[in-house]
């Protein structure tokens, strides 16, 4: 990062008052009478009414629309593990856009625990506090321990972002880009770079989206994970089936698809070039990806090329999903967040990329030719019909499963923020 860019960084998160955030009242707050029912005496009542039917929390208290973000900072972006503490600006940033994409209010919650047990045992007290829990950086293996077993113990939905929000965008953007390049999913030959957290979710949601498990080849820092190979845990024995292949060099020829969520500069030109005809690679480490993407277009004329970054086309950028995903859950009191809502979420994602786009969203992106194609496979996050078409298609499936508790909401599909309720 330049020396520019890292004092308006730090600027940014300094000025005009530290931090991201701040709490607002949402009513009135003025008279004697006002503060009366506020507090004392007042306040006694909803109290009452809650203690008689816990729901009517929803009705007397901001719980219906209030997600917390939680982390141990065990796992902070590409930076590694610098605790809780040092989290808090990522947290507060993750609850910055659940505000500015969904009109969801969100807190941040940094946890300073010395084990997954303790981690477990803190959000499962506090859980009911909220409508639902974003979890987030969380290093691999323990958030799928932190994740599944919080889902097992609390009453609320409960969404680990690095896994399952990447893992949707991904996947949306995968099927739309083999899509252009005349190929499918069930057919496709994928090579996963990375066996983490996101590595996995992305793997499991493109099998469930029509991927064939023996198609799906993973590598991590030790090479190729392949049927027999010694000290692999539960999780990437999943992954595991018979193959010759045991290297990037090896798995890499003739694939369809690549997916980078590793480290940088660890895709070669030479290896892309062993990819089949129109291949498409998605080289999501940040801010370096798996092959500069200059380097990439060199390499191949045919390919489709995805990262995480801003600056180039296709990012492949978490917000388009998770604001409108919690959006749609909250909206119908879901209990959990499952498979169906997920591959809902990548549909209502893959098909808005295919629709015209709005000329101030193209204008926002100095008047780019945003149309379906090799250099647009993904709306792009200050696309507004996103609310809509992710927050319906999440809440009709919870619907649809069986996990909502209300009904497919009367006011929906949501046209602009202003329609939130």
């Amino acid at each position: 990062m330049s020396n520019d860019l890292k004092k308006a960084a730090l600027d940014y998160h300094a000025f005009p008052r530290p931090g991201k955030l701040s709490i607002e009242l949402s009513t009135s707050a003025e008279t004697q009478e006002d503060l009366s029912l506020a507090y004392s005496p007042g306040v006694a009542e909803p109290v009452r009414e809650i203690a008689k039917d816990a729901e009517n929390a929803f009705k007397y208290t901001l719980k219906g629309n209030l997600v917390a973000v939680i982390t141990d900072g065990s796992a902070i972006l590409g930076l590694g593990n610098l605790g809780p503490l040092a989290s808090k600006p990522v947290m507060e940033g993750k609850s910055l856009l659940f505000k500015r994409f969904a009109g969801i209010d969100s807190v941040d919650v940094e946890v300073d625990a010395e084990s997954p047990e303790a981690f477990i045992d803190t959000v499962e007290r506090i859980a009911n506090t909220y409508g639902g829990i974003n979890l987030e950086d969380i290093k691999a293996p323990e958030c799928f321990v932190i994740e599944k077993t919080l889902i097992e113990r609390c009453q609320v939905p409960i969404f680990h972002d690095d896994q399952h929000g990447t893992a949707i965008v991904t996947v949306a953007g995968m099927m739309n880009a083999l899509e252009i390049q005349g190929k499918t999913i069930s057919e496709a030959k994928i090579v996963c770079l990375g066996a983490g957290a996101a590595a996995q979710a992305c793997c499991k949601l493109m099998i469930s989206a029509g991927a064939v498990p023996e198609n799906i080849t993973m590598l991590d820092s030790k090479g190729v994970i392949y049927a027999g190979r010694d000290h692999l845990n539960e999780y990437k024995e999943v992954f595991a089936h018979e193959t010759d292949a045991r290297t990037l060099d090896d798995a890499i020829k003739g694939a369809d698809a690549f997916l980078g969520v590793s480290g940088p500069n660890l895709l070669s030109a030479d290896q892309l070039k062993s990819m089949a005809d129109n291949p498409v690679v998605f080289a999501c480490s940040n801010p370096d990806p798996e092959i500069d993407p200059k380097l990439a277009n060199a390499a191949r004329d045919d390919l489709i090329m995805a990262t995480g970054r801003s600056d180039y086309p296709n990012q492949v950028n978490n917000v388009l999903c998770f604001p409108f995903l919690f959006r749609g859950t909250l909206d119908v009191r879901a209990k959990a967040i499952n498979e169906e809502m997920k591959l809902a979420a990548v549909e209502a994602i893959r098909e808005l990329a295919k629709q015209s786009v709005p000329e101030e969203v193209s204008a926002a992106y100095g008047g780019a030719d945003l149309s379906f194609g090799r250099e647009y496979i993904l709306p792009k996050p200050t696309d507004e019909r996103l609310l809509g078409a992710v927050a319906a298609a999440v809440a009709q499936a919870a619907v649809d499963t069986g996990v909502a508790r209300l009904p497919y909401p009367a006011h929906y599909p949501l046209r602009s923020m202003a329609d939130i309720k």
